[in-house]
């Protein structure tokens, strides 16, 4: 039987890349003696660094012309590596002619565009989300288009033994003695609803006064509502990403909104507390941390109806039928105790 050559392609955020990482393996779980290549932005290969189920790693340029000399470059790297199967996850007209004129023969694309039917891909749709599932589970029907049957959607990240030393050094550093732990991401890239800086720098006061918890912020830029918290340690200041995920894999929970740090802990395992909104676009039944042990937390029941601004991006959960404090530390506590 001829070997399966099959490219998947994800040219998206941290978050998006994460909840692509269950299809390598599933699809060397059903094709054991296939090749794997992901077509990904400089900025996310080291998601996939060191992943057994990824035989090689191809890398998008930013360039959004069509037939440009970057787009001739492209078509013939991809061609020189002979794909039977392509999986674009995220479909673009630049991307979806960069497949077709590498003479990949079965091509595979979400959604219903002029320019797939033009070139003869084959498409998954996700039905208007209706009945709505996870992110990652709708990024498998692409590899289920070719014959994968499973259910098993836990993303993973695949650190090598030198970087998982590193982890356990870094961590009893980190300490200073306590116990715990715990990180707090404060930023979201304005991707989700989010709280302020300032009510991040309140938690943080809070977790604090716990003498077992010692408290570290996870962000690569710091808010300065962030910075005047004394003693505060930041360790992933403008670090590289594969370094970051160190600082990730040394704690025991991780707190956040929906946002590229929450997958990434969840990948390396680690337990994540998050701040989500019911909106369906923006739904933990669509974008909630998989493979860990996850605490969501939503706003009271009433929160969108009396008091949501109607967009996600300048929502902040505020009063007390938001997300409170407390109700994080209870959240912390409960995973801790």
């Amino acid at each position: 039987m001829k070997q399966k050559r099959i490219l998947l392609v994800r040219p998206d955020r941290i978050g998006d890349v994460v909840l692509s990482t269950p299809i390598p393996r599933e699809l060397k779980k059903k094709f054991p003696n296939c090749f794997i290549a992901v077509l990904l932005h400089s900025y996310t290969k080291d998601i996939y660094l060191n992943n057994p189920h990824v035989d090689k790693i191809i890398l998008i340029d930013k360039s959004n012309n069509l037939f440009d000399k970057s787009f001739r470059e492209k078509v013939r790297e991809i061609k020189s590596c002979h794909f039977t199967h392509s999986l674009t996850l995220l479909p673009t007209e630049r991307i979806n002619y960069l497949l077709f004129f590498a003479g990949i023969p079965y091509r595979v694309g979400v959604g219903h565009k002029l320019y797939q039917y033009l070139t003869l891909t084959h498409f998954v749709s996700r039905k208007k989300y209706i009945p709505l599932r996870h992110e990652a589970d709708y990024c498998m029907d692409s590899a289920r288009k070719i014959g994968v049957e499973t259910d098993d959607i836990s993303t993973e990240i695949h650190l090598t033994k030198v970087e998982i030393n590193n982890a356990l050094e870094l961590r009893e550093k980190l300490l200073n003695g306590k116990k715990y732990l715990i990180g707090v991401h404060v930023t979201s890239g304005n991707s989700a609803p989010n709280w302020g800086p300032r009510k991040y720098a309140e938690l943080i006061s809070e977790l604090k006064k716990n003498e077992d918890y010692e408290v570290i912020v996870t962000d690569n830029k710091i808010p300065d509502e962030i910075k005047t918290i004394p003693e505060i340690q930041s360790p992933n200041i403008d670090i590289r990403l594969r370094e970051s995920f160190v600082t990730f894999k040394a704690l025991d929970v991780l707190i956040s909104a929906s946002t590229g740090p929450m997958h990434l802990a969840a990948a390396l395992n680690v337990k994540t507390v998050s701040l989500f909104c019911p909106l369906t676009a923006c739904s933990p039944k669509l974008w909630g941390p998989m493979g860990n042990e996850s605490r969501i937390l939503l706003p009271k029941p009433d929160y969108c109806s009396l008091r949501c601004p109607g967009d996600p991006k300048i929502c902040n959960f505020e009063g007390e039928d938001g997300i409170t404090i407390d109700d994080v530390l209870e959240s912390v506590n409960n995973f801790i105790y």
